[in-house]
Formats: structure tokens, sequence, C-alpha cells
């Protein structure tokens, strides 16, 4: 087994680890149900707020079992391709964002829509570390991408 396919697994299910802990602490061992804020500072806000969509309420007006089909085939394409890869900065960014969709469809079954917790003045949405995760994942797979490739040498 190579080691990007461990390492990469192992960060996504850490992912997946620490936002599960963090919801259960804040939601059923403290008891938020909503519209609990705390002000970090003039710019930040520590808040639960439900979201209904995936991530950052993207597609929120979709029925729920919608949703869960959408995260689902998105996390089978994520996973095909996790396993095909080489390149460990790609199976970061893949395990990144399967992590932190696993973890917002486990929200999904188990509260009934996504909990979210962090409010930025200057950005227009709340997000999670899920959130968080899959957004770096995706920025790991942009610059994996666009990054200049060395061609292997063949020999004449």
């Amino acid at each position: 087994m190579k080691p990007s396919v461990l390492w990469s697994f192992f960060l996504g299910l850490d992912v997946l680890i620490f936002d599960r802990l963090h919801k259960y602490l804040q939601v059923d061992m403290a008891g938020w149900t909503g519209g609990e804020v705390i002000e970090i500072a003039p710019f930040f806000d520590y808040t639960l707020v439900w979201n209904t969509g995936i991530s950052y309420g993207l597609m929120g007006g979709l029925p729920p079992e919608m949703l869960l089909l959408v995260m689902g085939l998105a996390m089978v394409a994520l996973g095909w391709w996790w396993v095909k890869e080489d390149s460990l900065l790609t199976r970061i960014g893949i395990a990144l964002a399967i992590g932190g969709a696993l973890s917002n469809a486990i929200d999904r079954v188990v509260y009934g829509a996504v909990a979210d917790f962090f409010s930025l003045s200057f950005f227009p949405y709340v997000f999670n570390i899920a959130d968080m995760a899959i957004s770096i994942g995706v920025i790991a797979l942009i610059v994996d991408v666009l990054r200049p490739r060395t061609e292997p040498e063949t020999k004449s």
C-alpha cells in the first residue's frame, strides 16, 4: 500500500472524527438548539445555525433524500478518484472533501440539517469544520491540477 493512501485516509478520518466530536459536544452535550451566539471578536461569532443545504447552504431547496443521493454519488466518485490517483496532494484533497462531506451527511441523518457554527462578518455563510475541510480539499485539488508536471524521460 502506498504511503499516500494511508496518510490521506487517516487525514480524512481525522476530519470526520473532529467535526463529529465538535457537533456532539455543542449540540448533544451543551444542548444548543440554534440561534445561540457568542461574540468572539467584532468580525467573528460562534453560533449555531441549521443549514438545510449541502456545503455553505448550496441546494437548500432540494428534498433531504435528493441531497443525500447527490452527496452519496459525489462521495462514491471522489472515492474512486482517490483509489486511482497517485498524487499525494490530490489524495489529501479528496480525503479532506470526503471526510467533511461524510460528516455533513451524518448531520442530515442525525439532526435533519447540517450544524454550522462559524460566522465571519465579511463572509456571507455560516460554516463548520467539515465545510472548512471540504474547501481546503478543493483548493488542494485545484493546486495539484494546475501545478506543472514533469514528463518522464523516454530512452531511445
